[in-house]
């Protein structure tokens, strides 16, 4: 690429990327998306809870917003990977894994996260078809089904009283001795729902959609849906080596103007969420596109 310097780069080119840039571009902002091309849902078949996109694959969802977005000329993309920022005054300079160099005078990371799935055979092949993580994105397709969580203490007991409202048909998975209290299993047990100890060997599936799952002492339970919140990282590991600070649920801690506690960097979409949704995503970029709009504006004036 020609030009090396602009107004914003926005490492991260995926919902909640684009909509920042479409916001930035929209205001005759100097944008630089640069995108690896790696989403976290790329193994999911259908997106939905995104009114006007309900249903649509998400593939089919971000190449249209690209599309949209590169209407407006000022955003230019970079297909590639960032691996370094470094800040110097009021700007920050961006090297990819190519050897290219960037400047900006802002910067926003839209990098989402990296769930870190567990050693269960099968687990990975059905992450995001028929193994989900959240019940609004997902729950009305498997609605009624026999269904599965893997989960333990306080954190099954919760996500089993969430998921009761889509199915009656439900089991916990503890994969292992249950950290339920005593009052919480009676509860679950009062509502119908089927506890299981045993470790969890690995999943019977066909391309993904899951029908037993095994344990290690080769029993099995049917099951047509599960629910699982593997632990995550942060994808991208530049706003920390920047000095942005990380929350204890592990994600970028932003103030309610996206913004970081490093000036001049802004974070949007799943990387400071808990609330991992495309309709969300889409909303906190085109709302930090906006913020970081009027900060450059208010500098220049």
């Amino acid at each position: 690429m020609k030009q090396k310097n602009f107004d914003v780069i926005i490492v991260g080119g995926s919902y909640s990327g684009l909509s920042a840039a479409m916001s930035l571009g929209r205001s005759l902002r100097q944008v630089l998306v640069i995108d690896s091309g790696l989403p976290c849902n790329k193994q999911t078949p259908h997106s939905h809870n995104f009114i006007t996109q309900d249903g649509e694959k998400p593939a089919v969802i971000s190449a249209k917003a690209k599309l949209q977005v590169e209407i407006y000329k000022t955003v230019q993309f970079y297909n590639g990977l960032a691996v370094k920022a470094v800040k110097n005054g009021n700007s920050f300079e961006v090297s990819t894994e190519s050897g290219d160099v960037f400047t900006s005078r802002k910067i926003l990371f839209a990098t989402g996260v990296k769930d870190l799935l567990p050693e269960i055979k099968g687990f990975s092949d059905c992450w995001g078809i028929s193994v989900l993580h959240c019940p609004y994105c997902h729950g009305y397709e498997v609605k009624s089904e026999k269904t599965a969580i893997i989960a333990n203490g306080e954190m099954g007991f919760e996500y089993a009283k969430l998921i009761s409202n889509w199915t009656k048909d439900l089991r916990l998975c503890t994969n292992g001795k249950s950290e339920l209290t005593l009052e919480q299993t009676q509860i679950l047990k009062n509502h119908g729902v089927l506890i299981f100890e045993e470790e969890i060997d690995s999943f019977e599936h066909k391309e993904g959609y899951i029908q037993n799952i095994i344990f290690k002492n080769q029993e099995k339970i049917e099951v047509k849906a599960i629910y699982s919140r593997p632990p995550f990282e942060q994808h991208c590991p530049i706003p920390e080596n920047l000095g942005c600070e990380i929350n204890e649920q592990g994600l970028l801690k932003v103030d309610a103007m996206q913004k970081t506690n490093v000036t001049g960097i802004f974070a949007s979409g799943d990387c400071t969420t808990p609330m991992r949704s495309v309709a969300i995503a889409v909303s906190s970029g085109s709302f930090a596109g906006a913020v970081i709009n009027k900060e450059l504006i208010d500098e220049d004036f």
